[in-house]
C-alpha cells in the first residue's frame, strides 16, 4: 500500500489526537508527564505553524490518516529542535511508514536546527531501532523544558 505523507489540516486534528492517545494507553503512557496531557494535543494544525515548526500525517490512499510526526523548537536550548509526537496506529507499524515519517521530519527539522532531541519510553523498543538508524544517540540527561518528566529514554542526533 502507498502512503503519502501531507502538513496537517484541521480536519487531521482530532484523528491525529485520537492516534497518540490510543498509543499512549497502549504503551502506559496514559498519564500526567507525558503527552496524555498535553493541552494542545487537539489543535496541532494551529499550533505546528511558522518556521521551525510543522506537524505531517501519514494518510493511506483511503485518505485515512494512521500516523504524524512534528518538529518544534526545543525551548531554552539554541539551534535545538525536538522530535515530537511520532506515533502510527498498530496496523501499519513495519510498513515503511514510520520512515517516511522520520525523513521527512528530519528532512526539514535540517533546515534549521544543528540538534533534534526526543523523549521516549524505555518499552517502545521497535521506536529506539528506528531512532538509531537514523542516527540518533542516546544521551542520559534531559534537554530543555518539555515537561515530559515520565519519559525515561531520551536521544539526540547532530548534524
Amino acid at each position: 500500500m502507498e502512503y503519502q505523507i501531507r502538513k496537517i489540516e484541521k480536519k487531521d486534528n482530532s484523528r491525529i489526537e485520537q492516534i497518540i492517545r490510543a498509543c499512549l494507553v497502549e504503551f502506559g503512557g496514559d498519564h500526567e508527564g507525558c503527552a496524555w496531557t498535553d493541552p494542545d494535543l487537539g489543535r496541532f494544525s494551529e499550533i505546528y505553524q511558522g518556521p521551525g515548526c510543522s506537524y505531517w500525517v501519514a494518510v493511506r490512499g483511503n485518505g485515512e490518516v494512521v500516523g504524524g510526526v512534528g518538529i518544534g523548537p526545543l525551548t531554552g536550548v539554541p539551534k535545538t529542535c525536538e522530535l515530537q509526537k511520532m506515533y502510527c496506529i498498530p496496523e501499519v507499524r513495519g510498513s515503511g511508514v514510520a520512515k517516511l515519517l522520520m525523513e521527512t521530519a528530519l528532512t526539514y527539522a535540517a533546515q534549521y536546527y544543528q540538534r533534534c532531541y526526543l523523549e521516549t519510553f524505555a518499552n517502545m523498543v521497535a521506536a529506539h531501532k528506528l531512532y538509531e538508524k537514523y542516527g540518533f544517540k542516546r544521551i542520559d540527561h534531559a534537554l530543555g523544558n518539555t515537561a515530559h518528566f515520565t519519559c525515561d529514554v531520551r536521544y539526540l542526533k547532530e548534524w
